[in-house]
C-alpha cells in the first residue's frame, strides 16, 4: 500500500519495482495498491478484494482512510498477520490537516502501538545516514548482508529512546551526532511487526537493502 506524494520518496516508483521483481525472483504474489485521492479522504483501490493477503506492506504518508479501508486493516492485524512498514509508515495515518471528511479517520495509535514506537521528527537532511549492522552478519534478518558498514543518502528518522525495550533492533544509523535504530521487529498481539526508516529512493539501489527487505518478508511470514 503506496501513495504518491512529493514527499513520499518516490514509493510509487520504488516500491511497483521491488513488487515485480520480488514476485518474479522469489515467487511470492504481489499486489501493489496506489492510492488516490486527497490526503484527508484517501482511497486504497481494491484493497477489499485484496485482504486475504497474507503480509501488508505500508509505505504511506499521512492519509485518512474510509472507516471500513481502515478496519479491514485493524482486522488484519488483530487477526495475528503481518505488518511491514518503510520509512513513512512512521506516520502512515497521522494526518495533520484538520478537516478530515464524515466517513474518513486517522490513526495516530498505529505508530505507537502497532510499529512500537513514536515519530520524533528528522535528523539533518544535508548529512547522509551511516548505516551499522547491530546483529551478526550473515545469519537471520541479515542473511546475505556482508560485513561493513553503508551509507544512505536519506536523513535519519528520530526516535529519542522511544522504541519498545522488546524490539530486536537489526540496523541502527548514525548522522549529524546522532545514533538511531532504523531497522527492527517485534510483536504486536500475535503479529509480527518489522519496520525500517530506510527507502530513500536511492536506497532502493543498494543490494543490502533490497536483502534486508527480503529477509524481512521472510521473517514476518515465518517461513525460513
Amino acid at each position: 500500500m503506496i501513495s504518491k506524494d512529493p514527499n513520499n520518496y518516490e514509493a510509487d516508483l520504488t516500491i511497483p519495482y521491488f513488487a515485480m521483481k520480488l514476485a518474479k525472483e522469489s515467487g511470492f504474489e504481489t499486489k501493489v495498491i496506489l492510492g488516490e485521492g486527497e490526503r484527508k479522504a484517501f482511497k486504497l483501490p481494491e484493497l477489499e478484494n485484496n485482504m486475504d493477503s497474507d503480509l501488508l506492506v505500508l509505505f504511506l504518508r499521512r492519509v485518512a482512510l474510509s472507516t471500513d479501508q481502515l478496519q479491514l486493516i485493524k482486522n488484519h492485524i488483530a487477526a495475528g498477520k503481518p505488518i511491514l512498514g518503510i520509512r513513512t509508515a512512521n506516520h502512515a495515518f497521522s494526518v495533520t490537516e484538520e478537516g478530515i471528511p464524515i466517513g474518513f479517520e486517522d490513526w495516530w495509535e498505529f505508530v505507537p502501538e502497532v510499529l512500537g514506537h513514536e515519530n520524533k521528527g528528522y535528523g539533518a537532511a544535508s548529512a547522509a545516514t551511516h548505516i551499522k549492522a547491530e546483529k551478526r552478519v550473515g545469519k537471520g534478518m541479515l542473511k546475505g548482508i556482508n560485513k561493513g558498514k553503508w551509507q544512505s543518502q536519506g536523513n535519519l528518522y528520530l526516535m529519542e529512546n522511544s522504541l519498545d525495550k522488546k524490539a530486536n533492533v537489526i540496523l541502527s544509523g548514525t548522522s549529524d551526532g546522532k545514533t538511531m535504530p532504523i531497522a527492527y521487529t517485534r510483536k504486536y498481539g500475535d503479529s509480527r511487526v518489522f519496520y525500517t526508516s530506510l527507502g530513500f529512493p536511492t536506497d532502493f539501489v543498494h543490494p543490502y537493502f533490497n536483502q534486508l527487505l527480503e529477509n524481512a518478508i521472510d521473517w514476518t511470514l515465518n517461513i525460513k
